[in-house]
């Protein structure tokens, strides 16, 4: 059980953030961003532009939803190409009715 608290704790850090929501909600409804040609994944320059935001600090709340493991990432080339990954999510699920949700 502590072990699934503290998964569901990294989880709800993880979502606390304004931008990272902003993130997970461009990668939901943009599953294929605009420059990912064939292949699935929206680019990391696709966050930039969308968050406003420098590479690096894109980068670092994509290591932080990655690690919660609410987002996975794919290197092609120089780029890196990020989808939703629903590991994240499930741990949500699986918490919240522990607490009446």
């Amino acid at each position: 059980m502590e072990s699934q608290l503290e998964a569901a704790a990294w989880v709800f850090k993880a979502l606390s953030d304004p931008t990272r929501l902003k993130i997970l909600a461009h990668l939901a409804h943009n599953p294929d961003g605009a420059c990912c040609g064939p292949e699935p994944g929206v680019c990391a320059c696709d966050l930039e532009t969308v968050t406003g935001l420098a590479q690096p600090t894109v980068s670092h709340h994509m290591k932080c939803l990655i690690s919660a493991h609410l987002v996975r990432g794919d290197k092609r080339g120089k780029w890196m190409y990020y989808q939703i990954d629903p590991k994240g999510f499930d741990v949500v699920k699986a918490f919240l009715p522990t607490i009446g949700g």
